[in-house]
């Protein structure tokens, strides 16, 4: 399968800070399922592990944590999905990235891709709902009534503001003018409300 790493931690405009080359097809095992990626999206921390964190000598470490696609083989041990199953999800930092054709994951730490959201739209909301949630619920104590001003990293600002208002069309604004200051080329609609709380799961 295509996939694309990193064997050294460079500066990015070197020619081999990310490269792109053919890995073997992952096998499930145990609760793994086996995902076809149609959509990844970039986040900070996949810079922030390129360069702090080089793989063993002799080996290539895929980037990558938000990713959508198709569930295309399970592990013997899995019971909440199977085979053509639309997921998303943001992966295990201790684990091989979604950036490549197929990436295996702990189901308990997927969801379901939301039926309005094309691939690209679900493959950018994981891990700013999952931070977003940790804001307003565990770090600000978010509670029924409770006033808040969860101001803090941009992208995450507007998306925290959306999950208890469930004000989507408005706040959609937010994120065009943060795109149009920040020069992104394109905009995705962020609807939240729709992915499990991120718990790393114990491995057996």
């Amino acid at each position: 399968m295509k996939a694309v790493g990193y064997t050294k931690s460079l500066p990015i405009d070197s020619a081999e800070a990310l490269v792109d080359f053919e890995a073997a097809k992952p096998q499930p095992a145990g609760r793994d399922i086996r995902v076809a990626v149609k959509a990844i999206s970039a986040n900070p921390v996949d810079y922030k592990v390129r360069k702090r964190a080089a793989p063993p000598e002799g080996e290539t470490k895929i980037l990558g944590f938000d990713a959508a696609g198709i569930v295309d083989a399970v592990g013997p041990d899995v019971t909440l999905f199977k085979a053509g199953d639309e997921v998303f999800y943001a992966g295990s930092i201790l684990r091989q990235g979604t950036n490549s054709e197929f990436h295996l994951v702990d189901e308990r730490i997927v969801g379901r891709k939301p039926k309005t959201l094309s691939f690209a739209e679900a493959a950018a909301l994981p891990l700013t709902s999952i931070t977003a949630w940790e804001l307003l619920f565990d770090r600000l104590g978010a509670v029924p009534g409770k006033s808040l001003d969860p101001r803090t990293l941009p992208s995450v600002g507007p998306l925290a503001r959306m999950i208890p208002s469930r004000r989507v069309a408005a706040d959609a604004r937010d994120f065009k003018a943060l795109a149009k200051r920040l020069n992104a080329g394109t905009t995705l609609p962020a609807p939240v409300g729709v992915f499990p709380r991120y718990v790393e799961p114990k491995v057996d």
